[in-house]
């Protein structure tokens, strides 16, 4: 597929990308192909595709899988979809953000930055067995970041909690049209077991979400800030550190003495 087919799959849909939803649709069928062939779909498995666009991708998952579902929130992408494969592809028209996922094993997307966040996070509760997303950049690279690394964040300690995620490939801006204005990544995820025991996963999340909104001030200050921290600090581990510096492996033993102080069991 080329520009001119993606401009001519535009006009057929009576689609005009809108910058609110990122849609940038990829052109360049090489990186379509390997991105459904890093998905490694296997014989019977269920495939969920989030923001199909104009079918790059739905097309070669059709190909590998006779169970694909789709979600589409722009109702012209979602009729042109309907009307190019028909009862072959199972598509749910609407907001991925607000409806409950079907069953699937396998996750292949190219998601907009603005629901990246939110759709990962959503992403990461559901049991499947690998998911291949194309991100912006930047973004992939905070999934990945390592204690002490700029891109570092909430979003870093959460994958590595829940899943291995690495870095597949980077994917030019050229590779879209509309071109967006920075470069894109292949991300894989598998799910696994935490590689770290956390007693009270509630107060994990919490203590990971509330101490990165004050990355740059010590864990002290942050947990004080919303009421995290018991009158009594004795034995209390990584106070004067930042939570930047901390593996999540820390964050988890800090997590789980402010759980026994402050939620002690009856």
């Amino acid at each position: 597929m080329s520009r001119r087919d993606t401009g001519r799959q535009m006009a057929e849909s009576g689609v005009v990308p809108r910058k609110s939803r990122g849609q940038n649709f990829l052109t360049d069928e090489r990186v379509a192909d390997r991105h459904v062939s890093f998905a490694d779909i296997r014989p019977g498995e269920n495939v969920l595709e989030v923001g199909p666009g104009l079918g790059i991708l739905t097309d070669r998952l059709l190909e590998a899988s006779d169970s694909v579902t789709a979600i589409e929130v722009d109702p012209k992408l979602a009729e042109y979809m309907r009307n190019r494969h028909g009862e072959r592809l199972r598509l749910l028209e609407g907001d991925a953000l607000e409806m409950e996922f079907p069953p699937f094993d396998v996750f292949v997307s190219n998601l907009p930055y603005s629901i990246s966040t939110p759709i990962i996070f959503k992403l990461l509760e559901y049991p499947f067995r690998r998911a291949v997303v194309m991100l912006q950049k930047e973004f992939a690279e905070r999934m990945v970041a390592q204690r002490g690394e700029l891109d570092y964040s909430r979003l870093s300690v959460n994958v590595y909690y829940r899943a291995e995620c690495r870095l597949l490939e980077t994917v030019p801006a050229s590779r879209f049209k509309p071109r967006p204005k920075v470069d894109s990544a292949l991300v894989e995820i598998v799910p696994r077991p935490s590689p770290f025991p956390v007693q009270d996963e509630d107060m994990f999340l919490e203590v990971v979400d509330r101490c990165f909104q004050h990355r740059r001030k010590k864990i002290r200050t942050a947990l004080r800030t919303h009421e995290l921290m018991p009158d009594d600090e004795t034995g209390i581990p990584y106070l004067d550190e930042r939570i930047e510096m901390l593996f999540p492996a820390q964050i988890a033993e800090l997590s789980d003495i402010l759980s026994q102080r402050l939620r002690p069991s009856p």
